[in-house]
């Protein structure tokens, strides 16, 4: 089996991903009903339910053709509303896209977890016709959305506590993006001590009002290792390098004799999606 995770902010997953495949290599795969996430805070901003910080119309055009598209609409992180917020969500799901499939999960409680990937492990998409997607707005909404990709080398001559390092570094990027108004689709993390033997400790923030959240601790405190970041915001390219440069001097130096190298950084805006292979539809 293989499980494909696109990126965040991608749509038109079905008629240039899924149906390719089906058109290109007939029988050698069995494609599952796609899945699309959404956070449940984030969701009943989009849809109005609830007050809070949210994207422009051109990145929001993406969320909502993501949802079109769905075979499964998957709450995920339901743990975080209670059953009246959780209703209110669900009918604002149905309302915008009736007839999807709605489903509440939770990861951190197990809720729904062997209902959800019954349903991807064996059953199969329907055939039928690709949602409409306009590309020129497609493009203009992942231009919106600045990417960063960067690597630091951390050493210190004293052990540190590196778990609390990755949260007080994700709240130094949360408040210089707060304050530039720039809305976070998400910021993950990993640290990795030199000599772990694969262990590792992640932070991730997935909203400007979020606290981040560290999925992944490390065993002990560490004298050394590598620090990568991957952030998306609603943001210029630029100030998120600024704020990412800005955020690990503030963070390092509060932490006594750790020295915060940086190896390397690219901040960028996505081009234009040009598919390879785009099928409107496909025969079963």
């Amino acid at each position: 089996m293989f499980i494909a995770e696109p990126v965040g902010s991608c749509t038109d997953l079905v008629a240039t991903v899924t149906y390719p495949l089906r058109r290109l290599y007939g029988g050698d795969f069995t494609v599952a009903p796609v899945s699309v996430l959404v956070d449940p805070i984030r969701a009943l901003r989009v849809f109005g339910v609830e007050k809070g910080g949210s994207f422009s119309e051109k990145v929001l055009y993406i969320y909502n053709k993501q949802l079109e598209e769905a075979d499964l609409i998957v709450i995920s992180k339901c743990d975080l509303l209670d059953e009246a917020r959780l209703a209110s969500l669900r009918s604002a799901i149905a309302t915008r896209f009736p007839g999807k499939e709605i489903l509440a999960v939770s990861p951190r409680d197990g809720i729904n977890l062997d209902a959800w990937f019954g349903r991807i492990a064996s059953e199969e998409q329907a055939a039928g016709k690709a949602v409409a997607v306009d590309y020129a707005v497609y493009a203009d909404g992942e231009a919106l959305l600045g990417w960063l990709n960067c690597t630091v080398l951390l050493s210190a001559k004293k052990a540190f506590d590196a778990d609390r390092f990755l949260k007080d570094l994700a709240g130094e990027v949360q408040t210089r993006l707060r304050a530039e108004g720039a809305e976070v689709a998400h910021l993950k993390m990993t640290l990795s001590p030199e000599g772990g033997l694969g262990e590792i400790g992640v932070v991730n923030l997935v909203r400007n009002d979020f606290v981040p959240e560290l999925s992944m601790s490390l065993e002990g405190p560490v004298e050394r290792g590598q620090l990568i970041i991957n952030l998306r915001a609603e943001a210029a390219p630029a100030l998120l390098g600024r704020v990412v440069r800005q955020s690990v001097e503030a963070a390092a130096s509060a932490v006594a004799t750790l020295a915060a190298q940086l190896d390397h950084l690219e901040h960028f805006r996505p081009g234009k999606p040009t598919p390879t292979h785009r099928f409107e539809g496909v025969t079963v």
